[in-house]
């Protein structure tokens, strides 16, 4: 399975954090799935993708020109895709992925998340995506979720486009993988 990972670019995060992000490496490398994901050797995304090689798996960086030298691209990936802009990244990662996995992670992440929640909803895509809600970083953000449909911006319909779990096991699980 190609499991699309959504996580942070920056350092020295909660430990908590990163913690999960090498379990989830190690346990998609155990089980034979590639990452797929935004291409950097910082941050959670540094951190899951380092574990998931160290586990033996496939890495898949898909990283915009402008952010190759920004981002400190992982020159190390099995495959490493440059794109002209972040919605042909985007594009790509989802194109190329089975499923969509979550961590923690800043305003791109929740780029991301909203873009598969949209593209679900929109018939675009039928591939799950899955929060990884570690320490209850999600917790605000499913608030947000909550507030829109119950001021009834948002059809409650969305919530069935993406899950939510405590741990990277739970994650894998539920995709069955």
């Amino acid at each position: 399975m190609n499991i699309c990972v959504f996580c942070a670019s920056r350092d020295n995060l909660d430990p908590a954090y990163e913690m999960a992000a090498a379990e989830l490496g190690r346990q998609m490398a155990n089980e034979n799935h590639t990452l797929i994901y935004g291409g950097g050797m910082v941050g959670l995304m540094g951190v899951v993708a380092r574990a998931t090689h160290e586990g033996g798996g496939r890495v898949v960086g898909v990283i915009p020109k402008r952010l190759r030298t920004r981002e400190i691209a992982y020159e190390g990936a099995d495959e490493l895709i440059e794109t002209a802009t972040m919605t042909e990244r985007k594009e790509v990662m989802i194109h190329r992925s089975d499923a969509f996995v979550v961590l923690p992670g800043g305003f791109g992440t929740l780029d991301e998340l909203i873009e598969t929640v949209t593209l679900y909803h929109l018939g675009y895509h039928n591939k799950p995506t899955i929060l990884i809600n570690v320490a209850g970083f999600f917790d605000p953000v499913l608030a947000l979720f909550e507030h829109f449909y119950a001021t009834n911006v948002a059809y409650p319909r969305y919530a069935e486009a993406y899950h939510v779990v405590q741990t990277p096991g739970e994650a894998l699980s539920l995709l069955g993988a």
